[in-house]
């Protein structure tokens, strides 16, 4: 008997279903309805819903819901800190039992490797994780990356079945100005997916963007920027990350009748924040929580989202859907007590027929050796440009402050919370070092320092003492990469990222814990930010207009604004 015979046969009550949950109810995404029935799985499929079977296996889930499995539309699994195994791990028993990725992070560390290591990965884990291709490594020509990842490069991944599109294009000046690049990239995807980043873009501007294919945006951080976006054909993907925070602005969007034009996605978010408030069903609880419907809020994180990416066999309890399904206690906590996904119940042994996928890029610090003399920076007329951080976002502003000096060098004022940071090339390609100043992060003393530096994931450190410093970066160069937190010339915490830099090849159990105390670390230096260490990957993320450095090597704050 074939699988399509089976699964007739199974859905048309003629034999048991493979398993059946009875006693509950599911979630009509349709009607909006909650519809007391069993629901029959064979396979990976449903087969029957609204109606009474016997399963070979059956599941009493009585008093509970069952919604589909929620899809998170963009997000880079770098960020997890975890390898893609992982991340499967940690958050499938979530209920997010479909990712849409970018693995825009390692790709512009490791280039074509990269991207295999993500592709080899996805043929592997229980969650379906889809990738769509990096468009823009390096992400800007003013800062060196590990990479270059032209569209020749790119092409002989285009029909890998994991592979949705071309992932967001964050270059968006060059869009609008036809730079001949990036009319490539967009020409070879025509017809398919391409996914967008387009902060601020408005207007006729946004027009010619979106004339290029573009559908979809995940940068809107105001609900007048989302819905203007919406009317001219954008799906909008809800962020709520571990720094970019978009949820509770953009609330007034998320209504039942833009619903099906509304996606959620994570982006950026850690193993500390999804073990302490979750993934997507954080999303969901939070926004009911604040009065938006629930039909509104599932539909976005199941079959909008799905029909966004053209993932026409998910996002609905019915039967011939995939069976990506959810069991969760209330609409209103969401808390999910039972996965399937593609028709398998999610546990450890699950997670055991896995096969391994060797990690890659264990070598890809090459940074040179520092000293507090690197972090020199000369006095100059005038104010000196500042960095200011804003909690909570990755959008930074251009201040300017008079500065302290000492002999001919400028220094930190901690009156006034500014300190140093610097940029450090850690690829092996030139040695560049560019010095500059920053102001929020609150430290009294020491240093922290890391190799997640988005987007080309060079070294970036902050620091009180120019000692500290030095040896913080070093450090980083001894661990292959990671966070690295000193003080009084002595580190106080670390984790290793060996894999591009990027990612730990330890359990996300233990890399949740040693976020914890890295954490700790940095608030004993006096650290205010509740996320120190991802605000500082995004401090040397340059978005047009570009981050420069000047003819004293000095970061030009004049000439670029912040923008994930």
């Amino acid at each position: 008997m074939t699988d399509l015979e089976r699964f007739i046969d199974q859905g048309t009550g003629r034999e048991p279903a493979d398993i059946v949950l009875k006693g509950g109810q599911f979630f009509d995404l349709v009607t909006g309805e909650l519809v007391a029935s069993d629901i029959a799985i064979s396979g990976e499929r449903i087969v029957g819903t609204c109606g009474d079977y016997t399963g070979r296996t059956e599941i009493d889930i009585s008093g509970r819901i069952v919604v589909p499995g929620f899809i998170d539309t963009h997000l880079h699994i770098e960020s997890s800190l975890v390898t893609p195994h992982e991340f499967d791990r940690c958050v499938l028993p979530y209920g997010v039992t479909t990712v849409i990725c970018d693995p825009h992070e390692i790709a512009n560390v490791l280039g074509t490797e990269g991207i295999q290591f993500f592709l080899d990965s996805a043929l592997e884990t229980i969650m379906d994780i889809r990738v769509q291709l990096s468009s823009c490594v390096p992400a800007t020509h003013l800062e060196t990356s590990g990479a270059d990842l032209p569209i020749e490069r790119l092409l002989p991944f285009r029909d890998h079945p994991k592979v949705i599109g071309l992932a967001e294009f964050m270059n968006f000046p060059g869009v609008v100005h036809k730079d001949p690049i990036c009319l490539a990239k967009l020409e070879a995807f025509q017809g398919g997916h391409i996914d967008g980043h387009a902060p601020l873009l408005r207007g006729n501007d946004l027009n010619g963007y979106l004339s290029a294919g573009i559908r979809t945006e995940h940068e809107c951080t105001t609900a007048e920027e989302a819905l203007e976006k919406i009317r001219k054909g954008m799906h909008i993907l809800v962020r709520e990350g571990s720094v970019s925070k978009d949820l509770l602005a953009l609330l007034p969007i998320i209504t039942e009748r833009l619903s099906p034009f509304i996606a959620l996605c994570t982006d950026d978010r850690n193993p500390l924040d999804i073990a302490e408030q979750g993934h997507l069903d954080y999303m969901i609880r939070t926004a009911i929580g604040h009065g938006r419907a629930p039909l509104a809020m599932y539909r976005a994180a199941s079959i909008s989202a799905a029909k966004a990416f053209g993932l026409g066999d998910r996002g609905l309890v019915a039967p011939g859907w995939r069976a990506d399904l959810v069991v969760i206690d209330t609409l209103e906590n969401c808390k999910a007590e039972i996965v399937f996904s593609a028709g398998r119940r999610v546990d450890d042994a699950l997670f055991a027929t896995r096969q391994s996928v060797a990690p890659v890029g264990l070598d890809s610090v090459k940074a040179r050796p520092v000293n507090a003399a690197h972090f020199a920076v000369p006095v100059t007329d005038g104010e000196t440009p500042v960095i200011g951080v804003l909690p909570g976002k990755i959008i930074t502003e251009h201040r300017r402050y008079q500065l302290p000096a000492k002999g001919n060098q400028t220094t930190v004022d901690l009156a006034q919370d500014i300190i140093k940071v610097a940029v450090i090339e850690r690829h092996g390609k030139n040695g560049n070092h560019a010095n500059g100043f920053v102001q929020g992060f609150g430290l009294k003393k020491g240093a922290i320092a890391s190799t997640v530096g988005h987007d080309s994931h060079n070294i970036c450190v902050v620091g009180v003492d120019e000692d500290d410093m030095a040896l913080a970066a070093n450090r980083l160069g001894e661990i292959k990469g990671g966070f690295v937190v000193v003080e009084d010339g002595k580190v106080t915490g670390e984790i290793a990222l060996p894999v591009a830099g990027v990612m730990s090849l330890e359990p996300y159990e233990t890399v949740r814990d040693t976020l914890h105390h890295l954490r700790q670390a940095a608030f004993a230096l006096g650290a205010t930010l509740q996320e120190p260490f991802l605000q500082l990957a995004f401090l040397p993320l340059p978005v047009i207009p570009h981050l420069k450095i000047s003819d004293k090597g000095m970061v030009d704050v004049d000439r670029f604004a912040l923008i994930g």
